[in-house]
């Protein structure tokens, strides 16, 4: 019987540590992380995702609560939630793109309250939704599961790991938020200005005109045809951002 016991600990050990990394992975990727999917589904997909690898690879048997498991496990939350981040980036630039879109439009006081988010503008949670639909349609949920899977083979458990490469090629990839924003907003931003230009040309030639009358609807207005217009060029940036995330999460993995 205590023969039993130590082997079923040993195994539930060994079945521990790539659950930790899964588990940080479903924590703070995109489309996994949000609050319609329960912590009950994180834990279950987990659970489901180890059980299918465990069989594939030898897996060691550390004691957590030693010096070596303690620092095995932050390794693996660090891994996990690292690869995660790196899809959130995208989220981060659409946000921004909405958020500067908003304001040339005069949207910037209607906001939604996100559960995820926060507080954010309604074109920026449209492009949220625009992005979830390509990163699906693009399989982009079955991409980061399989390379989630395969990082066990390239950054096997219980072998030393070099963070700072790590941190480095996360800081370089950061100034995507900033620059998938401007690549997104800057054709309707560039477009609303000149069109303030011209409201401001006419109410100089008429000042007799109400510029807060008849600017905003036609700022809004104009803003909305060229946002329609301009959903197809605003998807295959969409898409771009999501292919350069995975490049960028399997460089981090192959940085090891």
């Amino acid at each position: 019987m205590e023969l039993l016991v130590t082997e079923v600990v040993g195994r539930f050990y060994m079945f521990l540590w790539p659950m930790i990394r899964i588990s940080a992975f479903l924590l703070t990727a995109p489309f996994f992380s949000i609050r319609a999917v329960s912590v009950r589904i994180r834990v279950l997909l987990a659970v489901v995702l180890t059980w299918m690898i465990y069989p594939l690879s030898e897996w060691p048997a550390l004691e957590p609560f030693s010096a070596i498991g303690l620092r095995e496990v932050f390794a693996q939350v660090f891994i996990g939630a690292l690869m995660g981040l790196l899809l959130q980036i995208v989220n981060a630039a659409l946000i921004i793109g909405g958020q500067a879109i908003s304001a040339s439009m005069g949207l910037s006081m209607a906001n939604m309250v996100d559960p995820n988010l926060g507080n954010v503008p309604v074109l920026a949670q449209f492009l949220m939704i625009c992005s979830t639909l390509v990163f699906l349609g693009l399989g982009g949920h079955v991409i980061v599961i399989s390379m989630v899977l395969e990082s066990f083979q390239i950054l096997p458990i219980g072998e030393m790991i070099a963070f700072q490469p790590l941190i480095e090629l996360t800081i370089e990839w950061s100034s995507m938020m900033f620059l998938g924003a401007i690549l997104i907003a800057m054709p309707l931003m560039t477009s609303l200005l000149f069109i303030n230009i011209g409201l401001g040309v006419i109410t100089r030639a008429a000042p007799a005109l109400n510029i807060f009358a008849v600017g905003f609807p036609a700022m809004i207005l104009a803003g909305m045809v060229l946002l329609s217009l301009s959903m197809t060029s605003i998807g295959f940036r969409i898409q771009w951002l999501w292919q350069r995330s995975f490049d960028v999460m399997g460089q981090a993995l192959g940085m090891q």
